[in-house]
């Protein structure tokens, strides 16, 4: 079984920065794809970011030179500048173990 458990969402006023975390525990490995969705009212979800086996890093194109993933083990990092209004969303972490593993979410509020 897999768990994970996000932190780090919060209220920023735009152009602010916040970091969330992404805790996973169970039977997971560092090679296990992780990253970040988020879904804002109204919309469907959408990929923030994402880091394969292999390292490599996507960038939603709405977030590219804006937000930085990282990971050490299994934990990973979602660091978030110059925040828009339109970041406003529930932001979820997931794991890919054979399956599709998802934390419950951290709402981000980026106010005008």
């Amino acid at each position: 079984q897999v768990q994970l458990v996000e932190s780090g969402g919060g209220m920023v006023q735009a152009g602010g920065s916040l970091r969330l975390s992404c805790a996973a525990s169970g039977s997971i490995f560092s090679i296990n794809p992780m990253g970040w969705h988020r879904q804002a009212p109204g919309k469907q979800r959408e990929l923030v970011a994402t880091i394969t086996r292999g390292g490599s890093i996507t960038y939603a194109d709405s977030v590219k030179g804006r937000f930085t993933l990282s990971r050490d083990k299994n934990t990973v990092y979602l660091q978030m500048n110059s925040l828009k209004p339109e970041d406003t969303a529930v932001y979820y972490c997931y794991v890919i173990t054979g399956r599709e593993y998802w934390g419950q979410g951290t709402q981000v509020t980026v106010s005008s």
